[in-house]
């Protein structure tokens, strides 16, 4: 045994870092680690190797760095950021300039400057000692993905984004379009991350499968490469540009997660009332919609829950939670801290049963199917909670699109008189947005679990941007269905 390497993915956010090191030299290094640190602890005491050296491809906008966090615990390992680009830090490290070499055992690591996403950007090198000019494998950061490439446009600025675009541009063409096919690319995010536009569902790739399959690597003029970039560009999550500022200025270290207090039922209720707090039911949509406390955000506590919370919360307000267990509390912690949550003042003891018992007042959210939406005809306004691209591709006849987050700003056309239906994907998204409506007043609202999918099976008819709804093919028996 020599080489050592894990990948750990953190769904949600579908960011991806790496442990890389040598057990016979008993060495490591950690690249992009989050803030959940546990886990590189565990391979590294599994694998009988030191952490000995942090890596940073960037300062990142999309989660909470966790190098501070991991520094903390693994005291005497070093932190190693960027100096290339016009980066500047707020804590100690050691700066990292384009050709530097890192020896673990068998293994070096050698950083390349690869600007576009941000200017500071670095990948990494692969390659074994005694052949270091045939590298075996890249950690391309956020630069090169599969089956596409980093966003430019995170920095809010018109010039910036034209020049990290052509930056961009040229380290594609003349760094990444440079190597060997051969050589494996180890991207920082995979599919569902907003970072870049229509990843690959693949944990990793090749230079020369990149090299045929990625359409961004297929156009070799600057001037399309910038139009299909902006073309394709997701939206930004509203919590980006203060996550860059808070990974260059340095993460507060935790040390562990937040202890968080059991409320009472009216405790939880004063609680909410005095200190303005932002409750997050964190159960499953059909539970919420049966009763849940009034003016609460529906964010089921899957691994989407991180990226939600950054789109619809300010990271100042205080959160209160509402869990579908107790047992589920670390978990949601955990993914709260990710994209920087930590001001958890309480959760409620008991769950909504001891809400229930206490005879504090419930508000609901009906649940509506699709078989239903589809007769309820033009008394019902129907809107879909889906992206542009969600939308573009297909969606219901007579819908209203708005993208979720942008519910909050009111959907001009919808009347808080009339009945409202949400759909998105499965109802994930649309349990949010009935929640957030209801926020805004809106009297008689309803989620469509299952949503689109749903809808597509059960062959309703689907309208695209610019057609006529498309006929349903014959049907047997839907409204039995199990």
């Amino acid at each position: 045994m020599a080489l050592v390497f894990e990948r750990f993915f953190s769904e949600g956010i579908a960011a991806i870092s790496y442990l890389v090191g040598d057990d016979r030299a008993g060495v490591a290094a950690v690249i992009d680690p989050t803030v959940d640190i546990g886990k590189y602890l565990d391979v590294a005491r599994r694998k009988g190797v030191e952490i000995t050296h942090l890596f940073e491809t960037h300062i990142h906008a999309d989660l909470v760095s966790g190098s501070l966090e991991l520094q903390e615990a693994v005291r005497g390992a070093k932190i190693h950021l960027s100096h290339e680009g016009d980066a500047r830090y707020g804590f100690d490290h050691v700066g990292v300039k384009d050709g530097d070499r890192f020896v673990f055992g068998d293994t070096v690591i050698t950083a390349r400057h690869t600007p576009g996403h941000t200017s500071e950007h670095l990948g990494f090198l692969l390659a074994e000692k005694d052949d270091e000019e045939m590298p075996w494998g890249v950690l391309s950061g956020d630069s090169l993905l599969v089956g596409s490439v980093g966003r430019p446009d995170l920095v809010g600025d018109e010039e910036k984004t034209e020049a990290l675009t052509r930056q961009l541009f040229d380290t594609l063409r003349g760094f990444y379009l440079g190597l060997p096919d051969g050589v494996l690319v180890f991207p920082g995010h995979g599919q569902g991350s907003p970072c870049g536009a229509r990843i690959g569902d693949r944990m990793e790739s090749s230079v020369g499968y990149e090299r045929r399959r990625n359409p961004f690597l297929q156009i070799a003029d600057y001037r399309s490469f910038r139009a299909f970039i902006k073309e394709n560009a997701p939206p930004v999550p509203n919590y980006y540009p203060g996550m860059k500022k808070v990974n260059a200025r340095g993460p507060r270290v935790l040390g562990s997660l937040p202890r968080v207090p059991s409320l009472p039922p009216a405790a939880f209720r004063d609680t909410m009332e005095q200190q303005r707090a932002v409750v997050i039911d964190t159960r499953h949509m059909l539970g919420f919609g049966g009763g849940h406390i009034d003016g609460a955000l529906n964010i089921e506590g899957s691994p989407l829950l991180s990226i939600w919370a950054g789109w619809l919360i300010e990271r100042h307000e205080p959160i209160l939670l509402v869990l579908e267990s107790e047992a589920k509390l670390e978990e949601v912690l955990t993914l709260l801290s990710r994209t920087g949550y930590t001001n958890v003042i309480g959760y409620l003891a008991g769950g909504m049963t001891a809400w229930d018992n206490a005879g504090l007042p419930l508000a609901r959210v009906g649940q509506m199917t699709v078989h239903e939406m589809s007769q309820a005809g033009g008394r019902l306004q129907i809107v879909d909670v889906r992206s542009a691209e969600e939308w573009e591709s297909g969606h219901v006849p007579g819908a209203i699109h708005c993208f979720l987050p942008e519910l909050r700003g009111g959907v001009p056309g919808l009347k808080k008189s009339r009945p409202v239906a949400l759909y998105c994907g499965s109802g994930y998204r649309a349990s949010i947005g009935a929640s957030l409506l209801k926020q805004e007043g809106f009297r008689e609202v309803f989620n469509v679990p299952g949503s689109w999918q749903a809808w597509k099976k059960a062959d309703y008819p689907i309208e695209t941007a610019g057609s006529r709804p498309a006929k349903p093919r014959k049907r047997q028996a839907v409204h039995g269905d199990a």
